[in-house]
């Protein structure tokens, strides 16, 4: 819950705030040794991997699609999604506010695509139809479990149900619950879960996605 803008990027042992040289995203890690330059605490390994994930997806996709429209949009879905794996894995929480970045650059993207194609009333269907089944099975899972499925994982597949199109989107929840189960049998044989502990859905939806 705090601003990603004010106050600027600091150290949160010392407060400190960072400078240029402290903020290229992985170099800044390697020179520095994993430490802040001004008091000398740890800084968490989690930065320079997220961005050289992020950096990675964003080659993937313009090796996929060039420099393009599609790579721009899916390049800014990709990183709000990486955050949302984030935040869910350490807080079991998908904020609305990052459901509703993902549905707006959907909705901006989907009429950009569409005013310029044919077959237009197709491509409204198609988009539509994502959202109601993306959103719907989710619904229909929290339904039939009880509420064991949370309300953050129903409007974030809605959300990206707009993106993907109904068949994809199909696609995407069974990918989902595969790899969910792969990784959730791995996390319990590892100990790095136990039985009783929470494993959040969101990462599964996004690598499904």
């Amino acid at each position: 819950k705090e601003s990603i803008a004010f106050p600027p990027s600091h150290c949160f042992s010392c407060e400190h705030q960072l400078g240029v040289l402290d903020l290229f995203p992985v170099l800044s890690y390697v020179f520095l040794r994993g430490k802040c330059r001004y008091c000398k605490s740890p800084v968490s390994i989690q930065y320079p991997i997220i961005e050289a994930l992020n950096s990675l997806v964003y080659l993937l996709l313009f090796a996929h699609y060039g420099m393009s429209i599609h790579f721009l949009f899916y390049s800014l879905l990709a990183s709000t999604l990486i955050v949302v794996s984030l935040i869910d894995y350490y807080h079991q929480i998908i904020p609305n506010k990052l459901v509703l970045i993902c549905l707006g650059l959907g909705v901006i993207y989907k009429i950009v695509i569409i005013s310029g194609s044919t077959g237009k009333l197709g491509m409204i269907k198609n988009t539509l139809l994502g959202f109601l089944i993306g959103g719907g099975v989710y619904l229909l899972i929290y339904v039939l479990s009880g509420g064991n499925m949370g309300g953050g994982d129903i409007k974030l597949m809605a959300a990206l149900g707009l993106w993907l199109g109904w068949k994809y989107t199909l696609l995407a929840i069974l990918l989902t619950f595969i790899l969910g189960a792969i990784i959730s049998v791995f996390l319990l044989v590892t100990k790095i879960k136990g039985r009783k502990d929470p494993i959040p859905f969101g990462p599964f939806i996004v690598l499904g996605t």
